[in-house]
């Protein structure tokens, strides 16, 4: 964009999407307001955005819900994009939930440290035994579609639709939030009952390398991502997911500076996006 000009950007969220354990609304409001000091800002829902985005210099997709609650209106909205040659945060270029959730099958197949990962019959052998297992759909979000079963008997018809995966027993979940390639900050859920109860978390070196080994992988220069993982009985970190489409920020659960920290490095990446 433009140095020295007020860009206008559209901002597409649900403000009406209601998540368990969060509140979306509260944390596009919030950004919003800041981006307004920089940028001429309006809101629209994702249904809208395809016939609204040609009037805008850039649009940012935030807190807009679960794609699979409005396939079609994604799908014209990319194409629109597309062909319009729109700038779009994050550039829809990702590979991690931007695209479905291959990307864990395809991980897990390459010796990543996921939790592992098939989504066909033939290969319910390559998962471990577990007192469980998980079943998902490949464009599932927020937990849509979920369910578990006691033994892969249950699991018997998968056609490549849906992922399967053991059961973790694992200590806590922990996010890593990054801008473009650049660290921001770490939560984590210390009980593991209660996802979203989240706290500041003091990522180490290892922790760092285990989460930048997928936003490398992603190559997605620009945007925001979170990299969400759990921790093992045994003390390894095992991906559950890469979020680089609209991933929730969580930041009124961080302190003040690190919050001021995050919109002036959000700011930066939005006003440096490509062509």
């Amino acid at each position: 964009m433009a140095a020295g000009s007020r860009p206008s950007v559209l901002f597409v969220t649900d403000l009406a999407y209601e998540a368990r354990g969060r509140r979306y609304c509260d944390e596009d409001i919030y950004l919003t307001a800041r981006l307004r000091e920089d940028f001429d800002t309006a809101l629209c829902h994702p249904r809208d955005a395809a016939a609204l985005l040609d009037g805008f210099d850039a649009v940012v997709i935030r807190n807009s819900g679960p794609v699979l609650h409005y396939r079609e209106a994604y799908d014209a909205f990319r194409a629109r994009a597309a062909e319009l040659g729109t700038r779009v945060y994050n550039p829809l270029t990702g590979r991690g939930d931007m695209a479905g959730k291959q990307y864990l099958v395809d991980l897990s197949r390459a010796g990543y440290p996921v939790i592992p990962t098939v989504d066909r019959a033939a290969d319910l052998g390559l998962l471990p035994a577990a007192d469980g297992y998980v079943v998902k759909p490949k464009l599932g979000a927020d937990s849509v579609g979920l369910r578990f079963v006691q033994n892969l008997d249950g699991v018997a018809e998968a056609d490549g639709t849906q992922l399967i995966q053991p059961r973790i027993d694992f200590r806590y979940e922990v996010s890593f939030y990054f801008v473009d390639h650049d660290f921001q900050y770490a939560l984590h859920a210390p009980h593991p009952e209660r996802r979203w109860v989240l706290e500041p978390y003091a990522a180490g070196a290892a922790d760092l390398e285990f989460a930048r080994s997928f936003i490398e992988w992603n190559t997605l220069d620009h945007g925001i991502q979170r990299v969400d993982a759990c921790r093992t009985g045994g003390g390894e970190l095992l991906l559950v997911e890469l979020e680089d489409l609209n991933p929730y920020l969580s930041l009124d659960r961080v302190a003040a500076p690190v919050r001021e920290a995050f919109v002036t490095r959000m700011k930066a990446s939005l006003r440096d996006l490509p062509a």
